[in-house]
Parts: structure tokens; sequence; C-alpha cells
């Protein structure tokens, strides 16, 4: 096989990891459906926290500005991922607000208006102060640190199963598919060879391993708590 044939191979399973990654990841922003239901249902908020959607928004932003051509030509599936991920967080933000006490309306948007703030910031800097690898390490440093601090819910969760040694609050399927989708990023940042990519997807990958482990362990030895999950109670 010539060199231009073996190019158009590793490109393709780059693009196949990179699609899989956007078809979990898709999962993923589907998961808090429930919770959301919930609140309509009910028309209140709860004791639910808006802050991981707040969170999860910025991480988006981010990531998908990462993925921009301008910033980094040849990853667009982590720019695509990211734009379905911050419209279904600007989503469960929209409900949230409309459906918050006062108090809670005034702070969720004032964050809103912050994310979107720093975001603004974030681009006019990158573009006017970096030439093109300059800002391609500039953006990859932010998007790895907001993957990185993402990966608080999953730690708590983790800490959460050990502790009530019940695997209620860590749905399997859940867990599944971002063990799955961390994967697929994983693959796709190695044969992109993207560090900004791979490393914090690897890092997700390890603690996806380590909560379906920890799942089989006590689910096997302390019997799975059957009631339903709140699957965004702790995200």
């Amino acid at each position: 096989m010539n060199s231009t044939g073996l190019s158009s191979v590793f490109s393709g399973f780059s693009d196949a990891a990179g699609i899989a990654g956007n078809i979990f990841a898709f999962a993923l922003f589907l998961s808090p459906i429930p919770t959301f239901r919930r609140i309509i249902r009910s028309r209140s908020t709860e004791q639910f926290s808006g802050l991981p959607y707040i969170y999860a928004l910025l991480n988006c932003l981010i990531c998908l500005w990462y993925g921009m051509p301008i910033v980094s030509p040849g990853i667009i599936l982590v720019a695509t991922v990211n734009s379905i991920g911050a419209i279904f967080q600007l989503t469960y933000i929209s409900i949230f607000i409309w459906y918050a006490d006062k108090g809670r309306k005034l702070k969720m948007s004032g964050l809103l208006a912050a994310v979107f703030a720093v975001f603004a910031v974030i681009v006019f800097v990158s573009v006017n102060f970096f030439n093109s690898q300059a800002r391609q390490i500039f953006d990859g440093y932010l998007s790895v640190f907001s993957l990185i601090s993402m990966f608080a819910s999953p730690l708590c969760v983790i800490n959460l199963v050990i502790k009530t040694r019940s695997v209620e609050y860590m749905p399997f399927y859940l867990s599944l598919a971002t063990l799955v989708m961390s994967v697929s990023f994983f693959s796709y940042g190695m044969l992109k060879f993207d560090p900004f990519i791979y490393v914090p997807n690897g890092i997700g990958t390890i603690l996806g391993i380590c909560q379906l482990v920890l799942y089989s362990y006590y689910s096997s030895k302390y019997g799975e708590d059957l009631r339903e999950p709140l699957l965004a109670s702790y995200a």
C-alpha cells in the first residue's frame, strides 16, 4: 500500500472514531432529560442545581472554539459534538431559569451572561493576540483545563459509591456511554496526533473504567439498588 492509500485508511479510522464519539456524546447530552421532565411537571427546580449546566455550557463553548478550523484545522468533529452539546446545555439552562424562583432566576441569568462574556473574551484574545500556532496552543490548554475540571463529577460519583456502597447514583448505561465516548475521542486524538484531545480523554477513559469496575463490584456484592436514579442530581 502506497503512502496515499495508507493516509486515506488512517484518515478513515480517525473519522470513524470521531463520529463514534459524537454519537455517544449525544447519548450523554440526553441523560438530564428525566430530571427536566420532573422540573416541568412540578413547575419547580426543587433542590436541583443549575450550576452543572452552566459549567457544561462553558466547557462546550471552549472546546467548540478549539475545534473550529481557524484554531485547529482538521478536527471539525470536535466542533460538531460541542456545538450540539452547547445547544443542549443552553436549552436545559433556559428551562431551569424559566421554572426557578426569582432569586435563582437572577443568579442563573447572571451566570449565563458571564459564560458568554468569558467565551467572547477568549475568542477576542486568541484571534487578536496570537498567531495560528500560538492560538491553537492557547485554546488547547484552555480546553484541556476545562475538560479536566469536568471530571469533578465522575470523581464525586466514585466517592459517593464507595461511601454508600450503592450504585444508585451511577447508572450503568450512563457510565458505559461515558467510557465509550472517552475511548472514541482518545482514539481520535491519537490518530490526529493532538494531545489536547487524547490527554483529557485518556483521563476520562481511566475514570470510566474505574466507574464500571466499581459498578460491577458493588452491584454484585451488595446488590443493585433498583430505585430510579436521578441522573443529574450529582452532575
